[in-house]
């Protein structure tokens, strides 16, 4: 979209007015006032011309000109008070004192200026009309007033036509800084806001991200473990399917026990995460309750709905059902624990079982058929684990599991948190290691 000449001089008279006006009507306005104190001028310049003995054109002329200056009144209120003052023996100006002290109190001129200009306006209408009533005084034979007369009224009608301006303009100034003021911290509160809703946005965002890392990592614990048990024994099930056929009913059952435990375990996250506010339809992803309603229907259709709701997820007490279901699957689990048992915050428990069912899953994925250690150890203001695994039996074959890389980046995320300690690697022996440690106050 184009703009003609016009309306850029328009826009430019708009933001940068005209000349030393920052708006138009205030323009019209001092040229008004202007027009009417040159006319009042003009016509106090006949009596001028005739006092001095001058041609009445030049006291006319004289007199426009000098009142034409409070055009200037905003750019240069101290010169237009100057010509007030030097015009102020002529007996002109009344209209202009009063316009132009009004301006020169309300502009930003500094106060020490203002009141020396005031005082000097305010002596010489004080000197003009002592020396004016003085000479009428004296031209009246039959009018004595005494002696007090001409002072006090020559000093009445200076303060009068000096004092009320000049306040006026202080007031008037005073309020319109008062205002700028305002308007400053107005703008700046303003902007400060922005700022603020700014970085709130922010950590939202970060939280929203922080967030979907979270659900993510308890999703991967809850499905990981149980998914690779089931694919190990469903891998196992087909093995003895046809040659030991009680075997693999029990082997259907555990697969069965399994998959209730991995809804189960999803149900009760999905609880939780019920409680928070479920994002809208305009935002990425699935609204969290058809989650939930998909995930409790398949528990219900499972299991009964015999699980509430909301549950906290295992501790170290279900260790022993853990490793016990690894030994199910066919894996030689050891369970080693160091130290009397006692209870740990509850973020404690879940990030130590955490850690030994991601142990055991890696072993299922990585290394089947090897040997397994899991240790434990209660120390003073602290919990330790550890779950270690030699080679991998080469004559077992692989359960072809898939893996995605973020378990044990999930796993130092947890205990990171909690101002523990994780280290994973693998070992002099071909295995594979993993350690944590955990502050018993999480």
């Amino acid at each position: 979209m184009t703009t003609t000449g016009a309306e850029q001089g328009a826009a430019g008279r708009t933001t940068r007015g005209w000349w030393w006006w920052e708006r138009r009507r205030g323009a019209v306005l001092d040229v008004v006032l202007a027009v009417l104190s040159a006319a009042e001028c003009a016509a106090e310049g006949v009596e001028f011309s005739r006092n001095a003995g001058v041609p009445t054109a030049l006291g006319v002329g004289f007199g426009f000109v000098a009142g034409s200056v409070l055009l200037l009144r905003r750019r240069w209120p101290i010169a237009v008070v100057l010509v007030l003052i030097a015009i102020t023996p002529a007996e002109m100006g009344f209209f202009m004192g009063v316009v132009g002290l009004y301006t020169l109190a309300a502009s930003e001129v500094p106060r020490r200026i203002t009141a020396l200009l005031a005082a000097m306006s305010l002596v010489a209408v004080g000197v003009v009309t002592f020396v004016r009533l003085r000479a009428d005084i004296a031209s009246a034979e039959d009018f004595d007033p005494g002696p007090w007369y001409v002072p006090v009224t020559a000093v009445v009608l200076a303060v009068g036509l000096t004092a009320p301006p000049v306040l006026l303009g202080l007031y008037v100034g005073a309020r319109r800084r008062l205002m700028e003021s305002l308007r400053e911290r107005a703008v700046s509160l303003e902007q400060e806001l922005s700022l603020l809703a700014d970085r709130a946005e922010q950590r939202a965002e970060m939280a929203r991200a922080e967030e979907r890392t979270r659900i993510a990592r308890e999703m991967h614990d809850v499905v990981a473990h149980r998914v690779s048990l089931m694919v190990v024994h469903a891998a196992a099930l087909q093995a003895v399917a046809l040659k030991d056929p009680q075997k693999a009913v029990r082997n259907a059952a555990l697969v069965g026990d399994m998959g209730r435990q991995a809804l189960t375990e999803l149900r009760e996250m999905l609880g939780v995460l019920r409680t928070e506010p479920v994002r809208g339809p305009d935002e990425e992803g699935v609204p969290l309750a058809a989650v939930e309603r998909v995930v409790a229907a398949a528990v219900s259709a499972v299991e009964g709905d015999a699980v509430p709701v909301g549950e906290e997820g295992p501790g170290l007490a279900a260790l022993d059902a853990l490793v016990e279901q690894s030994r199910q699957a066919g894996m030689g689990v050891e369970l080693l624990v160091v130290g009397e048992a006692r209870p740990y915050a509850g973020v404690v428990e879940r990030t130590a079982y955490r850690v030994v069912q991601e142990g055991l899953t890696n072993v299922h994925k990585h290394a089947a058929g090897a040997k397994v250690v899991v240790r434990l150890a209660h120390r003073e203001g602290e919990v330790a684990l550890q779950v270690e695994n030699g080679p991998s039996d080469g004559a077992v074959a692989d359960a072809g599991l898939p893996s995605g890389g973020n378990g044990l980046v999930g796993m130092r995320e947890r205990v990171s948190a909690l101002g523990g300690v994780f280290v994973s690697g693998p070992t002099d022996g071909g295995g594979f290691r993993l350690s944590a440690v955990l502050p018993a106050g999480g």
